[in-house]
């Protein structure tokens, strides 16, 4: 078994490469580092990532210290000694770079940063009337649909779209229904979909079962069946499995039971 080593300390190249990479990827407050390893943060988003090599020519390795980043995503990781809760290696500067950018937009739409900022940005508005709810549910709506723009990194999951006026942010549990704020802009409460998908999902016309499939209700007409064009099921997390297993046992059977009675 060969034995992952990075390089200590870390030469010119090696440093420049991991600066450049941190700072076009958001994480732009260099922190101290240990050996072999440059400590990046950001001003913007919570936690560090850690950044080093093997050489100039790679491969690159990535640490994270944030659980809920390294959990979304999941493996590959590497076994090897080094900074951070989970460590990932990469063959290419590339390849890096992509997954610095997912870590960036999970960074930002995981539950806790949506919550923070709706917080902030609502704290000292009145909430008395209607008409003032209602400002401060919209608030909270925006903030959820640029959640989880960064979230499923501005793309319908389903369709590949990508164009944003197309792109809803829909809720599995209704926000409605959500007991909490927390719930409400809770990103594994949302899916984005395109608006076709998000008008049958809405409506309990369609549902996704465990492996991200859609599920079609009787309801729908298989003409409008065949317009629902998809190619790939949705990658989904243990939270969202628990919201789509109430949304097919509520929304998406209370549809199928009111055309069938």
């Amino acid at each position: 078994m060969i034995k992952v080593q990075v390089e200590t300390p870390q030469s010119f190249v090696v440093r420049e490469e991991c600066e450049k990479a941190a700072w076009q990827n958001g994480f732009r407050r260099p922190l101290d580092s240990m050996p072999g390893w440059a400590c990046f943060a950001s001003t913007t988003v919570p936690g560090m990532i850690y950044l080093a090599a093997s050489g100039s020519k790679g491969p690159w390795f990535l640490a994270l210290d944030h659980s809920g980043v390294a959990k979304e995503l999941g493996d590959p990781k590497i076994s090897m000694p080094g900074p951070g809760l989970a460590r990932f290696q990469f063959a290419t500067l590339g390849q890096l770079y992509a997954e610095l950018s997912r870590v960036y937009q999970l960074a930002a739409s995981l539950p806790d940063a949506p919550l923070a900022l709706f917080q902030s940005k609502v704290k000292h508005l009145p909430q008395t009337t209607e008409a003032e709810r209602l400002v401060v549910q919209r608030i909270g709506q925006d903030i959820f649909r640029t959640s989880l723009m960064d979230y499923w990194q501005g793309r319908c999951p389903l369709t590949g779209i990508t164009d944003r006026p197309l792109l809803r942010a829909s809720h599995i549990v209704p926000w409605k229904d959500c007991t909490t704020n927390a719930e409400r802009l809770n990103v594994h409460n949302g899916l984005l979909l395109s608006a076709l998908w998000d008008a049958a999902f809405d409506r309990g016309l369609v549902t996704f079962d465990e492996e991200g499939q859609p599920e079609f209700s009787p309801a729908l007409s298989e003409a409008a069946r065949n317009e629902l064009h998809w190619r790939t099921p949705l990658r989904l997390t243990y939270d969202h499995r628990v919201r789509l297993t109430l949304h097919r046992t509520t929304i998406f059977l209370t549809t199928a039971s009111a055309i069938g009675a």
